[in-house]
């Protein structure tokens, strides 16, 4: 089963389409493991899928997160690591083969550095693991719109097309799971659905603290929400992630 099919299996078993960022603020790596593992267990009812970024891989390191990986599989949700990946080939497929063999079931990848000597080799690595990759296609932070909503050239009408839109067509042409494209951009989602059509993957985050609103993420075409802050820094994370999703249900 790719990661497209096991995130949508997810969704539809787990009731949500909420995915939990573990983006928690630094602490001895002792307290911090013991934070991520509590608020995985408080929030897993209401939540689908896991993200980790450098918030945890750095002070814990690969090893460290495995036992959050595995726990959070355990507990029926996909693991998602998030380093955007945009180096050169050999160095992407380094890192890509320590991700995947820590547990993640995909990665984040910058479609920036292009496929020849670039992404081919991440790309080849996860189909032949059985691992998925979800392409950027636009962040969800106001700095943005510096890169993402830039104005390139497509070489077979002769128009201009903002980058975010080359970057979706790339991320069909190379046979991607997913595009992120930010919560805090609708327009923008429901432009990169209608570019990848109904199978890839959307995956937005940016609710809550960045300013996306999840219910119009939704109605725009994103499959997964991403949050983070807003779960994770409550005093109670389980009945956070309760209340967004009786919300969506609502």
């Amino acid at each position: 089963m790719g990661f497209k099919h096991l995130a949508k299996k997810a969704v539809e078993e787990k009731g949500s389409p909420i995915v939990l960022a573990l983006d928690l603020a630094p602490e001895k790596p002792s307290k911090l493991m013991r934070k991520a593992v509590e608020v995985l267990e408080e929030t897993a009812p209401y939540v689908c899928g896991l993200k980790v970024n450098f918030h945890l891989i750095l002070p814990l390191g690969l090893s460290g997160v495995k036992p959050i990986l595995d726990r959070a599989h355990q507990l029926g949700l996909f693991c998602l690591a998030d380093p955007k990946l945009s180096d050169i080939g050999s160095t992407n497929e380094v890192a890509a083969r320590y991700y995947f063999e820590a547990g993640f079931d995909a990665l984040t990848a910058s479609p920036l550095v292009g496929w020849e000597k670039g992404l081919a080799p991440v790309f080849e690595l996860a189909r032949g693991m059985g691992r998925g990759v979800v392409l950027l296609a636009y962040m969800s932070h106001p700095g943005a719109l510096e890169v993402f909503g830039l104005k390139t050239l497509d070489e077979g009408t002769g128009r201009a097309e903002p980058l975010y839109a080359r970057f979706a067509r790339m991320a069909l042409e190379w046979g991607a799971d997913g595009v992120v494209v930010g919560a805090t951009r609708p327009e923008i989602i429901r432009a990169v659905r209608g570019l990848v059509g109904p199978e890839m993957l959307v995956i937005s985050p940016g609710v809550g603290i960045q300013g996306g609103d999840p219910r119009t993420a939704l109605e725009a075409g994103a499959d997964l929400l991403v949050v983070g802050r807003s779960i994770v820094l409550a005093d109670r994370p389980g009945e956070a992630a309760r209340e967004l999703l009786a919300g969506l249900k609502a």
